[in-house]
């Protein structure tokens, strides 16, 4: 089928983590050119919305409805089994992508793509929640909710790809080469055809990597601390006329210090991870810049209708009160400070951190609204600016729009632009109606009264509903904070006619106001299958816990082959704290002595390896990336076929307390060559991006004794198997008097 005539270009540029006062068109401090042109040469939306979260603001935007209506209430990691919550998009709801596939389009993604169900994300799928089974014909990014932007886990489609082998690597650009690629052979072979193409960055998302040139450009820019900051920003918005003249900065939540309030060494820390943050942005939307320099180019830019979208959610309050020089510390329940930060300051933003902004700089970058990221309840959350350009669509140049909009209404609105009708039926199968609305009517009328007059908002617990101006809200859990008892919750109410930012609760004066809100929002939330509420965290991330489904459900054992990699922790078993054994059947090489990983998972901020050095076996348990325990063998491993085995044995006391130490050994064929005792393990999560790989470490290593790149192993491997059943032994015991035995054979 081909597209209407005339039809559009699509173009969706998706920032990640990036608050409404944080780039400098609307206000902030980080310089975002290319946005800033968008905006000049169109629109610019400041009532714009998304869930407060990555995963479900996405499934929302390319979906048209609700994330609870297309069961994506959190992030995939957090996903459960019950109804707006199980992460797998319903086929009654077809992509945005796969609407604009099946009327003439060539669809395309770059980068971010964290809508999988994380169970199917395995050699073994199933692939129809995989980018390329919902509408777009070509894929090159990664699953997850974040990477590491000098080492990312990336597909080509469903398959698994390294990045190049090249010092200067960097995945922003890596996104924007592909696309450029792709967009000119749409435009070569098919020139009559129009595109979508979806730039989903990784950036703004923490880990904050980005070259160190980038930074310099901000040295002592955040000297002043985010008190001044936040100031500056609302002053600029004013002038800008993005906001009321009479709109006021919210208060500073509790449990976030002052600026002056700070010790020295904590400013200076918190100051440089700043500066990393603002590079980062503006890194990318530099590389954003010259994809739609390439479309200009090719001649095709005017009649490309660009939404440029600042923020999947508001900024990040997940980097801790100080920040962090490795965020999978905090993910661990383990805080970082001043003096470490300080420490490695010159290696913030390379391959040797991976760090993270504090929650003052987070608040401060959801200027002027309170709260960020995760709180769906308040705008500091969901707000986020969006700039819109479309010359062969309409007129308007460098004006603000103030209609109230949320992320559902990008999919009607390229619908209605391209002249395609919402269907009934996609592939046979009913659809359930498109919840949001177009912003089409905005687009030549600033004055156009607001057509999407209500809206839920709903993430762990936090809670909202917009009506005709008015918010009622609940903020039931803090990123940094326990939650509120349900019991205990109070809920706040806002008008917005004359209170632009939130700043004055006014459910004392209007309690009918309130009440009515509070009806509302749970009509809504009983319509979109919010109920029931769910504020766990840190538990969600285990499978068994959730209740979703796990391809490890039910088995204790895993047996693995050569060339099984990039597995994520979800499709492997936990052995986190648990006892466990690891085994290998492997062959050492004659000559020269064997060296290379067997199997490793994780990497340089967090995991587990078992490898072979100089031909002696060895075990790391990389504690994030803090401290490093090894347990090494002895002797050399013989050439010739061997059981090689780690087993480890978990401290039985204190019961129920995660991340114990306990004793590891190394045996081979049958016999103990090595014990250490490892104190402390990781008990949460081993990485968000890194993954379990056999026969080799991809990524980065998980530890410095054997290199980045190849590092396989020198010998063959046959098979490797992971036991955390509650009798999980190796394959051969040991002699009791291992020692004697050992130093008779050598």
């Amino acid at each position: 089928m081909e597209a209407p005539p005339g039809a559009p270009n699509i173009v969706i540029i998706l920032i990640d983590d990036m608050g409404f006062g944080a780039p400098g068109a609307f206000g902030g401090p980080c310089h975002m050119p290319t946005l800033e042109w968008v905006a000049a040469e169109g629109l610019r939306y400041n009532r714009f919305h998304t869930t407060a979260m990555c995963s479900p603001t996405r499934q929302a935007m390319l979906t048209g409805r609700n994330h609870h209506s297309v069961n994506m209430g959190c992030i995939t990691n957090l996903a459960t089994d019950v109804d707006g919550y199980t992460s797998s998009r319903p086929d009654s709801a077809a992509t945005i992508a796969e609407l604009l596939r099946l009327n003439g389009y060539g669809t395309a993604a770059f980068g971010k793509m964290h809508q999988t169900p994380e169970w199917e994300v395995n050699p073994a799928g199933p692939y129809d929640r995989w980018p390329v089974a919902e509408g777009f014909e070509k894929f090159y990014g990664f699953l997850g909710a974040e990477t590491n932007q000098w080492a990312p886990g990336l597909y080509d489609g469903t398959t698994p790809v390294e990045p190049p082998d090249d010092p200067d690597y960097h995945l922003t650009p890596d996104l924007v080469n592909h696309a450029i690629e792709w967009v000119r052979s749409q435009h070569s072979m098919a020139p009559h055809k129009p595109f979508f193409a979806y730039l989903s960055f990784g950036a703004t998302h923490a880990p904050h990597h980005v070259p160190p040139e980038w930074i310099a450009k901000y040295k002592g820019q955040f000297d002043m601390g985010w008190d001044a900051a936040r100031e500056n920003t609302l002053a600029n918005q004013k002038a800008l006329g993005l906001v009321p003249p009479n709109t006021e900065l919210t208060p500073r939540p509790v449990g976030i210090k002052a600026w002056d309030e700070l010790a020295e060494d904590q400013q200076r820390a918190a100051a440089a991870l700043m500066e990393v943050y603002a590079a980062f942005a503006e890194h990318t939307d530099y590389h954003a810049g010259l994809f739609l320099d390439e479309l200009q180019s090719l001649g095709v830019l005017d009649n490309t209708l660009v939404f440029y979208i600042a923020g999947d959610n508001g900024a990040s309050a997940e980097g801790t009160m100080i920040g962090t020089s490795n965020q999978m510390a905090p993910t661990n329940g383990v805080g970082d400070t001043a003096a470490n930060i300080l420490a490695r300051i010159d290696q913030l933003g390379s391959i040797e951190a991976y760090n993270h902004y504090p929650i003052g700089w987070a608040h401060a970058m959801n200027c002027p609204f309170q709260w960020t990221k995760q709180v769906a309840s308040h705008w500091g959350g969901t707000r986020s600016g969006m700039a819109v350009r479309w010359p062969a669509g309409f007129g308007a140049r460098g004006e603000v729009r103030a209609q109230f909009h949320h992320v559902i209404d990008i999919a009607p609105t390229i619908l209605e632009c391209a002249g395609i009708r919402e269907p009934q039926k996609v592939n046979g199968i009913m659809q359930m109606p498109i919840e949001g609305v177009s912003m089409r009517y905005s687009f030549d009328d600033g004055s156009a009264p607001d057509r999407h007059i209500t809206q839920y908002f709903e993430l762990l617990g936090n809670r909202g509903i917009y009506h005709d101006g008015w918010s009622a809200v609940v903020l039931h859990k803090a990123p940094w904070r326990d939650p509120v008892s349900w019991d205990d919750e109070v809920w706040e109410l806002y008008d917005g006619a004359t209170d632009w930012s939130q700043a004055h609760d006014v459910a004392s004066l209007y309690p009918g106001k309130l009440t009515a809100l509070k009806k509302q929002f749970d009509r809504e939330a009983r319509q979109h299958n919010v109920y029931p509420l769910d504020d766990r965290l840190i538990e969600r991330f285990d499978p068994d816990v959730a209740g979703r489904p796990s391809i490890m459900s039910g088995r204790t054992s895993l047996t693995l082959y050569p060339g099984m990699v990039r597995l994520t922790e979800n499709t492997v078993p936990n052995v986190k704290n648990r006892s466990h054994t690891i085994t290998a059947d492997i062959e050492a090489p004659g000559g020269a002595a064997a060296n290379g990983v067997i199997v490793a998972h994780g990497g340089q901020f967090a995991g587990w390896s078992l490898y072979v050095k100089d031909g002696v076996l060895k075990y790391c348990h990389n504690f994030l990336g803090l401290q490093w325990f090894y347990v090494t063998a002895a002797p050399e491993l013989s050439p010739g076929r061997h059981t090689v085995a780690y087993r480890f044995d978990i401290d039985p006391e204190p019961a129920n307390q995660p991340g114990k130490g306990g004793w590891g050994t190394l045996f081979v064929d049958g016999m103990e060559v090595g014990r250490n005792r490892i104190p402390v393990t990781v008990p949460v999560q081993f990485s968000l991006d890194e993954t379990l790989d056999v026969g080799c470490d991809l990524a980065l290593p998980v530890t410095s004794e054997y290199p980045m790149t190849h590092n396989a192993f020198t010998g063959k491997i046959h098979s490797v198997t992971i036991d955390i059943g509650q009798d999980a032994t190796v394959c051969v015991d040991p002699p009791e008097n291992i020692w004697e035995v050992v130093m008779a054979n050598q």
